[in-house]
């Protein structure tokens, strides 16, 4: 089981870091939420909570909590830009339906 980075998606983590002057990396995770019934939460992340599981990608840490990790297994965060828009994209194998607007999906 693991969450990976794209190599995008970790120059962006780490321009932000370096900007906030603290952080280890980022904590992922699920929640209910929109049409689809679940969202994606994203932080960044100054430690590990005690329940987080640990992922190491591209130089940076990967945090999960327990109940997020069957939805997130094997999913790539990527960051990319596209016209004027930019912002994370999440590659998850487990989506089987994703909601119209794209901020929530079901697996």
């Amino acid at each position: 089981m693991a969450v990976t980075l794209s190599e995008a998606a970790a120059r962006h983590i780490n321009k932000f870091l370096a900007k906030r002057g603290k952080g280890i990396g980022i904590r992922l995770g699920v929640k209910t939420s929109g049409c689809s019934g679940m969202a994606y939460k994203l932080e960044y992340a100054d430690a590990a909570e005690t329940d987080d599981l640990v992922f190491e990608s591209q130089g940076l840490k990967v945090m999960v909590d327990p109940k997020s990790l069957p939805y997130l297994d094997g999913t790539e965060l990527d960051f990319a830009r596209e016209g004027l828009n930019e912002g994370f994209k999440f590659n998850n194998p487990n989506v089987k339906d994703a909601c119209g607007c794209g901020e929530s999906f079901n697996v």
